[in-house]
Protein backbone atom coordinates (compact mmCIF):
# COMPACT_ATOMS: atom_id res chain seq x y z
CA UNK A 1 0.00 0.00 0.00
CA UNK A 2 1.18 3.48 -1.20
CA UNK A 3 0.55 6.03 1.29
CA UNK A 4 0.80 9.63 -0.11
CA UNK A 5 3.41 12.29 1.47
CA UNK A 6 1.73 14.46 4.04
CA UNK A 7 2.22 18.61 3.03
CA UNK A 8 2.46 20.94 5.48
CA UNK A 9 0.42 24.13 4.71
CA UNK A 10 0.66 27.29 7.03
CA UNK A 11 -2.00 29.28 7.27
CA UNK A 12 -2.49 32.52 5.60
CA UNK A 13 -0.50 35.59 7.63
CA UNK A 14 -2.43 38.78 8.57
CA UNK A 15 -0.59 40.14 5.69
CA UNK A 16 -1.70 37.91 3.54
CA UNK A 17 -5.63 37.91 4.68
CA UNK A 18 -5.65 41.88 4.06
CA UNK A 19 -4.48 41.23 0.63
CA UNK A 20 -7.31 38.74 -0.36
CA UNK A 21 -9.40 41.00 1.02
CA UNK A 22 -8.42 44.39 -0.42
CA UNK A 23 -8.36 43.45 -4.05
CA UNK A 24 -12.05 42.80 -4.27
CA UNK A 25 -13.29 45.66 -2.09
CA UNK A 26 -10.80 47.61 -4.13
CA UNK A 27 -13.09 46.60 -7.62
CA UNK A 28 -16.26 47.37 -5.65
CA UNK A 29 -15.02 50.67 -4.26
CA UNK A 30 -12.70 52.12 -6.16
CA UNK A 31 -12.42 55.24 -4.81
CA UNK A 32 -11.26 53.76 -2.04
CA UNK A 33 -7.08 55.47 -2.50
CA UNK A 34 -8.82 58.92 -2.99
CA UNK A 35 -10.78 58.61 0.02
CA UNK A 36 -7.93 57.57 2.30
CA UNK A 37 -6.19 60.72 0.87
CA UNK A 38 -8.92 62.49 1.66
CA UNK A 39 -9.57 61.71 5.48
CA UNK A 40 -5.72 62.08 5.81
CA UNK A 41 -5.31 65.87 4.52
CA UNK A 42 -8.68 66.63 6.91
CA UNK A 43 -6.85 65.23 9.88
CA UNK A 44 -3.67 66.81 8.91
CA UNK A 45 -1.73 63.93 8.18
CA UNK A 46 0.52 65.78 5.84
CA UNK A 47 3.70 66.24 5.94
CA UNK A 48 4.68 69.55 3.73
CA UNK A 49 2.25 69.00 1.48
CA UNK A 50 2.65 65.43 0.83
CA UNK A 51 -0.04 62.89 3.00
CA UNK A 52 2.01 60.41 5.39
CA UNK A 53 0.63 57.02 4.09
CA UNK A 54 0.32 56.39 0.32
CA UNK A 55 -0.34 52.49 1.42
CA UNK A 56 -3.47 50.55 1.89
CA UNK A 57 -2.04 48.22 4.35
CA UNK A 58 -1.21 48.28 8.81
CA UNK A 59 2.02 46.36 9.55
CA UNK A 60 0.78 43.99 11.44
CA UNK A 61 2.85 42.31 14.62
CA UNK A 62 1.81 39.46 17.07
CA UNK A 63 1.71 39.70 20.91
CA UNK A 64 5.08 37.62 21.15
CA UNK A 65 6.80 40.56 18.75
CA UNK A 66 5.71 43.47 20.98
CA UNK A 67 6.93 41.72 24.44
CA UNK A 68 10.16 40.94 22.60
CA UNK A 69 10.56 44.33 21.49
CA UNK A 70 9.44 45.61 24.91
CA UNK A 71 12.17 43.69 26.69
CA UNK A 72 14.86 44.80 25.00
CA UNK A 73 13.44 48.75 24.41
CA UNK A 74 13.11 49.33 27.90
CA UNK A 75 16.34 48.38 28.75
CA UNK A 76 17.83 50.54 26.01
CA UNK A 77 16.14 53.59 27.41
CA UNK A 78 17.12 52.02 31.08
CA UNK A 79 20.65 52.39 29.93
CA UNK A 80 20.32 55.62 27.90
CA UNK A 81 19.72 57.15 31.57
CA UNK A 82 22.32 55.81 33.31
CA UNK A 83 25.12 57.06 30.19
CA UNK A 84 23.37 60.09 31.07
CA UNK A 85 24.13 60.71 34.87
CA UNK A 86 27.43 58.20 34.60
CA UNK A 87 28.34 61.07 31.51
CA UNK A 88 27.52 63.90 33.74
CA UNK A 89 29.82 62.06 36.54
CA UNK A 90 33.16 60.96 34.84
CA UNK A 91 34.66 63.68 31.75
CA UNK A 92 36.21 60.23 30.13
CA UNK A 93 32.64 58.97 29.48
CA UNK A 94 31.34 62.24 28.32
CA UNK A 95 34.42 62.63 25.71
CA UNK A 96 32.98 59.29 24.35
CA UNK A 97 30.02 61.22 23.25
CA UNK A 98 31.55 64.44 21.52
CA UNK A 99 28.95 66.96 22.47
CA UNK A 100 29.97 70.37 21.28
CA UNK A 101 31.26 73.37 24.07
CA UNK A 102 27.92 74.50 24.19
CA UNK A 103 26.03 71.56 24.07
CA UNK A 104 27.44 70.12 26.89
CA UNK A 105 27.21 73.45 28.91
CA UNK A 106 23.38 73.01 28.51
CA UNK A 107 23.33 69.16 29.35
CA UNK A 108 24.91 70.31 32.73
CA UNK A 109 22.54 72.60 33.64
CA UNK A 110 21.25 71.16 37.08
CA UNK A 111 17.60 70.35 36.90
CA UNK A 112 17.31 67.81 38.97
CA UNK A 113 14.18 66.08 38.24
CA UNK A 114 12.67 63.00 36.24
CA UNK A 115 14.34 60.90 33.44
CA UNK A 116 16.49 63.12 30.90
CA UNK A 117 14.14 61.84 27.92
CA UNK A 118 10.49 62.50 29.04
CA UNK A 119 9.91 61.09 25.29
CA UNK A 120 12.27 58.67 23.33
CA UNK A 121 11.88 56.43 20.15
CA UNK A 122 14.28 53.50 19.08
CA UNK A 123 14.56 52.97 15.21
CA UNK A 124 14.79 49.44 14.60
CA UNK A 125 14.24 46.32 12.22
CA UNK A 126 12.19 43.09 13.57
CA UNK A 127 12.89 39.93 12.11
CA UNK A 128 11.40 36.53 13.03
CA UNK A 129 14.93 35.38 14.40
CA UNK A 130 16.37 38.97 14.94
CA UNK A 131 15.74 42.44 16.55
CA UNK A 132 18.65 45.02 15.56
CA UNK A 133 18.22 48.76 16.58
CA UNK A 134 19.64 51.42 14.46
CA UNK A 135 19.59 54.72 16.21
CA UNK A 136 18.36 55.83 19.45
CA UNK A 137 15.97 59.21 19.71
CA UNK A 138 16.21 60.44 22.70
CA UNK A 139 15.77 63.76 22.16
CA UNK A 140 12.64 65.13 20.44
CA UNK A 141 10.81 62.21 18.09
CA UNK A 142 8.07 63.30 16.16
CA UNK A 143 4.99 61.53 15.05
CA UNK A 144 3.09 59.99 17.74
CA UNK A 145 0.26 62.19 17.06
CA UNK A 146 0.41 61.33 13.24
CA UNK A 147 1.03 57.41 14.17
CA UNK A 148 -2.19 57.38 16.73
CA UNK A 149 -4.37 59.38 13.83
CA UNK A 150 -3.33 57.30 11.12
CA UNK A 151 -4.61 54.23 13.52
CA UNK A 152 -7.41 55.62 13.83
CA UNK A 153 -8.01 56.05 10.03
CA UNK A 154 -7.49 52.66 9.30
CA UNK A 155 -9.36 51.05 11.82
CA UNK A 156 -12.14 52.46 9.84
CA UNK A 157 -11.45 51.18 6.75
CA UNK A 158 -14.12 48.87 4.99
CA UNK A 159 -11.32 46.18 5.00
CA UNK A 160 -10.80 46.14 8.53
CA UNK A 161 -14.41 45.19 9.36
CA UNK A 162 -13.86 41.72 7.53
CA UNK A 163 -10.44 41.51 8.77
CA UNK A 164 -11.74 41.99 12.63
CA UNK A 165 -13.88 39.28 12.22
CA UNK A 166 -10.54 36.96 11.92
CA UNK A 167 -8.47 38.78 13.95
CA UNK A 168 -8.22 40.67 17.41
CA UNK A 169 -7.06 43.88 16.67
CA UNK A 170 -5.04 46.68 18.73
CA UNK A 171 -4.31 49.83 18.37
CA UNK A 172 -1.82 52.06 20.70
CA UNK A 173 -3.15 55.38 22.58
CA UNK A 174 0.29 57.41 22.02
CA UNK A 175 -0.95 60.55 22.90
CA UNK A 176 -2.64 59.78 26.40
CA UNK A 177 0.65 57.84 27.23
CA UNK A 178 2.81 61.19 26.07
CA UNK A 179 0.49 63.23 28.27
CA UNK A 180 0.83 61.30 31.45
CA UNK A 181 4.39 60.71 30.48
CA UNK A 182 4.93 64.84 30.12
CA UNK A 183 2.45 65.41 33.46
CA UNK A 184 4.40 62.92 35.73
CA UNK A 185 7.62 64.63 34.77
CA UNK A 186 6.13 67.68 35.88
CA UNK A 187 4.85 66.67 39.26
CA UNK A 188 8.33 65.23 39.66
CA UNK A 189 9.78 69.23 39.21
CA UNK A 190 8.03 70.22 41.58
CA UNK A 191 4.62 71.26 39.51
CA UNK A 192 1.12 71.27 41.84
CA UNK A 193 -0.88 72.59 39.12
CA UNK A 194 -4.12 69.81 38.67
CA UNK A 195 -4.17 71.47 35.00
CA UNK A 196 -0.86 73.04 34.07
CA UNK A 197 -0.26 75.30 31.03
CA UNK A 198 1.81 72.99 28.55
CA UNK A 199 3.36 74.72 25.93
CA UNK A 200 4.76 72.98 22.42
CA UNK A 201 7.38 74.70 21.61
CA UNK A 202 8.69 74.41 17.81
CA UNK A 203 9.72 76.70 14.99
CA UNK A 204 6.69 77.40 12.92
CA UNK A 205 8.21 76.55 9.80
CA UNK A 206 8.93 73.67 10.31
CA UNK A 207 6.92 70.40 8.38
CA UNK A 208 5.84 68.44 11.67
CA UNK A 209 3.77 71.99 13.13
CA UNK A 210 0.25 69.92 11.59
CA UNK A 211 1.46 67.22 14.38
CA UNK A 212 1.90 69.67 17.09
CA UNK A 213 -2.28 70.64 16.49
CA UNK A 214 -2.89 67.22 16.15
CA UNK A 215 -1.51 66.69 19.66
CA UNK A 216 -2.93 70.17 21.14
CA UNK A 217 -6.83 69.09 19.89
CA UNK A 218 -6.27 65.61 22.10
CA UNK A 219 -4.69 67.14 25.21
CA UNK A 220 -7.38 69.89 25.77
CA UNK A 221 -10.06 67.44 25.29
CA UNK A 222 -8.71 65.68 28.61
CA UNK A 223 -8.61 69.42 29.68
CA UNK A 224 -4.70 70.26 29.95
CA UNK A 225 -4.70 73.91 28.56
CA UNK A 226 -2.46 73.83 25.60
CA UNK A 227 -0.73 76.14 23.31
CA UNK A 228 1.75 76.23 20.41
CA UNK A 229 4.61 78.34 20.25
CA UNK A 230 7.59 79.41 17.92
CA UNK A 231 10.40 79.83 20.46
CA UNK A 232 11.22 83.37 19.27
CA UNK A 233 7.44 84.37 20.57
CA UNK A 234 8.57 83.12 24.53
CA UNK A 235 9.24 86.20 26.94
CA UNK A 236 11.25 85.83 30.17
CA UNK A 237 10.06 88.37 32.47
CA UNK A 238 12.99 87.33 35.23
CA UNK A 239 10.32 85.13 36.88
CA UNK A 240 8.39 83.23 34.79
CA UNK A 241 8.24 81.98 30.91
CA UNK A 242 5.23 83.86 28.97
CA UNK A 243 3.42 83.16 25.45
CA UNK A 244 0.80 84.48 24.06
CA UNK A 245 -0.01 86.31 27.55
CA UNK A 246 -0.03 83.17 28.85
CA UNK A 247 2.31 81.53 31.76
CA UNK A 248 3.98 78.47 30.75
CA UNK A 249 4.55 75.46 33.65
CA UNK A 250 5.26 72.74 31.47
CA UNK A 251 7.42 72.91 28.04
CA UNK A 252 6.93 70.29 25.56
CA UNK A 253 9.98 70.90 23.81
CA UNK A 254 9.98 70.03 20.16
CA UNK A 255 12.86 72.29 19.06
CA UNK A 256 16.10 70.61 18.94
CA UNK A 257 19.38 71.45 20.94
CA UNK A 258 20.80 71.82 17.50
CA UNK A 259 18.95 74.79 16.80
CA UNK A 260 19.40 76.14 20.95
CA UNK A 261 23.08 76.35 19.95
CA UNK A 262 23.00 77.52 16.53
CA UNK A 263 19.97 80.22 17.15
CA UNK A 264 20.91 81.21 20.34
CA UNK A 265 19.16 84.83 20.75
CA UNK A 266 16.00 83.03 19.54
CA UNK A 267 15.81 80.67 22.52
CA UNK A 268 17.33 82.46 25.10
CA UNK A 269 14.09 83.34 27.40
CA UNK A 270 13.13 79.34 27.28
CA UNK A 271 17.13 78.89 28.41
CA UNK A 272 16.80 81.18 30.81
CA UNK A 273 13.57 80.39 32.26
CA UNK A 274 14.60 76.67 32.30
CA UNK A 275 18.25 77.73 33.89
CA UNK A 276 16.14 79.35 36.59
CA UNK A 277 13.99 76.49 37.17
CA UNK A 278 11.19 78.26 36.60
CA UNK A 279 9.64 75.98 33.79
CA UNK A 280 9.71 72.18 33.38
CA UNK A 281 10.71 71.49 29.95
CA UNK A 282 11.04 67.93 29.04
CA UNK A 283 12.55 66.46 26.89
CA UNK A 284 15.28 68.22 28.86
CA UNK A 285 18.93 69.14 28.05
CA UNK A 286 20.60 66.21 29.37
CA UNK A 287 18.58 63.74 26.86
CA UNK A 288 21.49 64.82 24.53
CA UNK A 289 23.51 62.66 26.22
CA UNK A 290 22.03 59.75 24.91
CA UNK A 291 20.50 61.05 21.44
CA UNK A 292 23.33 61.08 19.70
CA UNK A 293 24.48 58.10 17.41
CA UNK A 294 27.57 58.24 19.68
CA UNK A 295 25.49 56.25 22.41
CA UNK A 296 26.04 53.43 20.83
CA UNK A 297 29.91 53.70 20.54
CA UNK A 298 29.73 53.83 24.36
CA UNK A 299 26.92 50.78 24.69
CA UNK A 300 29.35 48.40 22.03
CA UNK A 301 32.90 49.72 23.23
CA UNK A 302 34.36 46.68 26.10
CA UNK A 303 36.07 49.59 27.96
CA UNK A 304 32.72 50.62 29.03
CA UNK A 305 31.80 46.87 30.27
CA UNK A 306 31.73 48.13 33.46
CA UNK A 307 28.39 50.33 33.33
CA UNK A 308 26.76 47.15 32.43
CA UNK A 309 25.60 43.64 34.42
CA UNK A 310 26.48 40.55 32.02
CA UNK A 311 22.75 40.09 31.17
CA UNK A 312 23.36 43.64 29.79
CA UNK A 313 25.99 43.19 27.94
CA UNK A 314 24.68 40.31 25.83
CA UNK A 315 21.84 42.47 25.74
CA UNK A 316 23.57 45.00 23.96
CA UNK A 317 25.86 42.52 21.89
CA UNK A 318 22.50 40.41 20.39
CA UNK A 319 20.66 43.74 19.35
CA UNK A 320 22.75 47.16 19.22
CA UNK A 321 24.98 46.93 16.51
CA UNK A 322 28.53 47.44 16.55
CA UNK A 323 29.44 51.23 16.64
CA UNK A 324 32.73 53.21 16.78
CA UNK A 325 33.39 56.87 16.26
CA UNK A 326 35.48 57.43 13.25
CA UNK A 327 39.26 58.58 14.26
CA UNK A 328 42.66 56.86 13.88
CA UNK A 329 42.39 54.69 16.93
CA UNK A 330 43.16 50.80 17.64
CA UNK A 331 39.80 49.44 18.90
CA UNK A 332 38.35 46.35 19.82
CA UNK A 333 35.80 44.15 17.39
CA UNK A 334 34.43 41.51 18.93
CA UNK A 335 37.22 40.60 21.09
CA UNK A 336 39.99 41.32 18.27
CA UNK A 337 42.06 44.44 18.36
CA UNK A 338 42.29 46.03 14.90
CA UNK A 339 43.25 49.46 13.26
CA UNK A 340 39.88 50.96 13.07
CA UNK A 341 40.40 53.22 9.53
CA UNK A 342 41.97 50.13 7.74
CA UNK A 343 39.43 48.29 9.21
CA UNK A 344 37.02 50.99 8.06
CA UNK A 345 38.12 50.40 4.34
CA UNK A 346 38.69 46.75 4.16
CA UNK A 347 34.49 46.20 5.33
CA UNK A 348 33.18 48.83 3.30
CA UNK A 349 30.02 46.70 2.01
CA UNK A 350 29.64 45.49 5.92
CA UNK A 351 29.50 48.83 7.19
CA UNK A 352 27.48 52.14 7.36
CA UNK A 353 28.94 55.65 8.35
CA UNK A 354 27.13 58.18 9.14
CA UNK A 355 26.96 61.71 11.51
CA UNK A 356 26.53 61.11 14.97
CA UNK A 357 23.97 63.76 15.16
CA UNK A 358 22.12 64.84 12.11
CA UNK A 359 18.60 63.90 11.08
CA UNK A 360 16.56 62.62 8.43
CA UNK A 361 19.30 60.11 7.01
CA UNK A 362 21.46 63.30 6.46
CA UNK A 363 24.95 62.37 5.53
CA UNK A 364 24.16 58.29 5.93
CA UNK A 365 26.46 56.47 3.56
CA UNK A 366 25.57 52.93 3.21
CA UNK A 367 29.09 50.63 2.30
CA UNK A 368 27.24 48.02 0.26
CA UNK A 369 25.49 50.81 -2.10
CA UNK A 370 29.12 53.03 -2.48
CA UNK A 371 32.06 52.90 -4.84
CA UNK A 372 35.30 52.53 -3.26
CA UNK A 373 36.12 55.92 -3.99
CA UNK A 374 32.97 56.78 -3.02
CA UNK A 375 33.74 55.24 0.76
CA UNK A 376 37.17 56.73 0.84
CA UNK A 377 35.68 60.08 0.51
CA UNK A 378 32.91 59.28 3.16
CA UNK A 379 35.88 58.71 5.55
CA UNK A 380 38.15 61.34 4.51
CA UNK A 381 34.55 63.82 5.01
CA UNK A 382 34.10 61.76 8.62
CA UNK A 383 37.75 62.61 9.80
CA UNK A 384 37.38 66.24 8.57
CA UNK A 385 34.33 67.23 10.41
CA UNK A 386 35.40 69.78 12.57
CA UNK A 387 31.36 70.68 13.77
CA UNK A 388 30.48 66.66 15.08
CA UNK A 389 31.85 63.56 15.38
CA UNK A 390 30.66 61.06 12.56
CA UNK A 391 30.22 56.83 13.71
CA UNK A 392 30.78 53.59 11.99
CA UNK A 393 28.17 51.00 12.56
CA UNK A 394 28.06 47.51 11.33
CA UNK A 395 25.15 46.53 8.81
CA UNK A 396 22.38 44.81 10.22
CA UNK A 397 19.96 42.80 8.75
CA UNK A 398 16.60 45.00 7.69
CA UNK A 399 12.76 43.46 7.15
CA UNK A 400 11.17 43.94 3.78
CA UNK A 401 7.50 43.00 3.31
CA UNK A 402 4.88 43.58 0.41
CA UNK A 403 2.61 46.82 0.32
CA UNK A 404 0.14 47.88 -1.85
CA UNK A 405 1.09 51.26 -3.04
CA UNK A 406 -1.37 54.17 -4.13
CA UNK A 407 -0.18 55.17 -7.78
CA UNK A 408 -0.27 58.78 -8.36
CA UNK A 409 -2.64 58.21 -10.70
CA UNK A 410 -5.04 56.08 -8.24
CA UNK A 411 -4.31 52.48 -9.85
CA UNK A 412 -2.74 50.25 -6.90
CA UNK A 413 0.69 48.50 -7.22
CA UNK A 414 1.79 46.06 -5.02
CA UNK A 415 5.81 47.02 -4.17
CA UNK A 416 8.82 45.51 -1.75
CA UNK A 417 9.32 47.93 0.76
CA UNK A 418 12.24 48.30 3.77
CA UNK A 419 10.48 48.11 7.10
CA UNK A 420 11.49 50.60 9.91
CA UNK A 421 9.91 49.89 12.90
CA UNK A 422 10.60 52.44 15.47
CA UNK A 423 9.69 51.96 19.73
CA UNK A 424 8.17 55.16 20.90
CA UNK A 425 9.16 55.36 24.94
CA UNK A 426 7.81 57.16 27.26
CA UNK A 427 9.26 57.45 30.49
CA UNK A 428 11.18 54.57 29.23
CA UNK A 429 7.96 52.60 28.84
CA UNK A 430 6.85 50.83 25.32
CA UNK A 431 3.75 52.62 24.81
CA UNK A 432 3.61 52.31 20.67
CA UNK A 433 4.95 52.42 16.98
CA UNK A 434 6.48 54.56 14.25
CA UNK A 435 6.21 52.27 11.32
CA UNK A 436 7.99 54.12 8.23
CA UNK A 437 8.56 51.93 4.67
CA UNK A 438 10.88 53.16 1.75
CA UNK A 439 11.83 51.52 -1.33
CA UNK A 440 15.79 52.45 -0.85
CA UNK A 441 17.94 51.53 2.02
CA UNK A 442 16.95 54.95 4.39
CA UNK A 443 13.53 54.67 6.37
CA UNK A 444 12.40 58.01 7.32
CA UNK A 445 9.36 60.79 6.55
CA UNK A 446 12.00 63.17 5.58
CA UNK A 447 14.60 61.24 3.26
CA UNK A 448 10.68 61.05 1.41
CA UNK A 449 9.67 57.79 3.11
CA UNK A 450 5.87 56.71 3.96
CA UNK A 451 4.42 56.18 6.89
CA UNK A 452 1.51 53.43 8.35
CA UNK A 453 0.19 52.30 11.40
CA UNK A 454 0.90 49.96 13.65
CA UNK A 455 -1.70 47.06 14.25
CA UNK A 456 -0.71 44.23 17.34
CA UNK A 457 -2.92 41.14 16.10
CA UNK A 458 -3.69 37.86 17.08
CA UNK A 459 -6.30 34.89 15.56
CA UNK A 460 -9.37 34.85 17.42
CA UNK A 461 -10.36 31.47 19.05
Amino acid sequence: MTIAPTTSVLPPSPAEEWHEILKPMLLRMPGLPEDLFRRMRMAKLTFGDRVHCPFLRPFFLSPEDEERVRTVAETIAELGERVVIAALDDKHIFAQLHLREEEERLARIHVGYGPASTASRLDAFLLPDSLKFAEYNGESPAGAGYAETLAEIFHELPMMGEFARKYEVERYALSGKLLEALLQSYRDWGGSAQKPQIAIVDWEEVPTWSEFEILQARFEKVGIPTLIADPRQLEWDGKSLVAGGQKIDLVYRRVLVNDMVSKPAECSALVKAYTAGAVCVANNFRCKIAHVKAFFAVLTDEQNGGLFSLGERELIRKHIPWTRVVRDVNTGHYGRTVELLAFIRKQRENLVLKPSDEYGGSGVTLGWETSEAGWDEAIERALAAKNGAWIVQERIPTRREVFPYIVRAGRVDYRDMLVDFAPYLFRGKLCGFLTRLSSTGLANVTSGGGQVPAFRVSPKT
